[in-house]
């Protein structure tokens, strides 16, 4: 009976209120709701990625691309693919499902979120599923067929920085408006 009491005590003083709950009432639970995103008819019924979105979409499929192809290289020694292997990749990797990406809303904004895209604020509800895998599926064989397999895989060669500049940020890419990155300093006008 005396090390059900001493357990008791102490379950009671490390729970803080423990003794309330047993006897009294219980301590009020506090709740919050968090809304899910309100996506517009474009967001809900396009066949095509929302603009607002485009960026974020060319770096999670960059993301992807960069760990499929260094996934392979892995399986035979971090040597160059052969241009088959590395073309079988790409196609598997924009084939892949994507049920791992969905959207979101913070401040207001709508954003992409899933691996590697910036981890987003943890209360929040992400909306995955319905033309978001298919939408980033159709955006990354556009990718590769606009750029081709082997300028795509020279870019991963040289390191996920080069390929994210190639796919998303050249001047024709999604983030080229974006000001993500600082700008490079520029040279004075009257330096002569």
């Amino acid at each position: 009976m005396r090390a059900a009491l001493a357990a008791w005590l102490v379950l009671s003083l490390l729970g803080g209120s423990g003794a309330q709950g047993m006897c009294g009432d219980p301590p009020a639970a506090t709740s919050r709701s968090i809304p899910a995103p309100q996506l517009s008819p474009e967001e809900r019924l396009s066949p095509h990625m929302p603009q607002s979105l485009l960026c974020d979409a060319c770096h999670a499929i960059a993301f992807q691309l960069e760990e499929q192809l260094s996934k392979a290289e892995g399986k035979v020694g971090k040597k160059a693919l052969k241009e088959s292997d590395y073309i079988e990749v790409l196609e598997r990797s924009c084939s892949q499902d994507w049920e791992s990406y969905g959207v979101l809303e913070l401040d207001g904004e709508k954003r992409l979120s899933g691996p590697g895209l910036p981890s987003q604020h943890p209360m929040s509800v992400l909306v995955t599923g319905g033309p978001w895998p298919g939408r980033l599926s159709k955006l990354c064989h556009g990718y590769v067929g606009e750029q081709g397999e082997a300028q795509i895989y020279g870019a991963h060669r040289r390191g996920p920085a080069v390929l994210r500049q190639l796919l998303c940020h050249g001047d024709k890419g999604p983030c080229a408006s974006r000001k993500e990155r600082p700008d490079p300093p520029k040279a004075l006008q009257n330096e002569l």
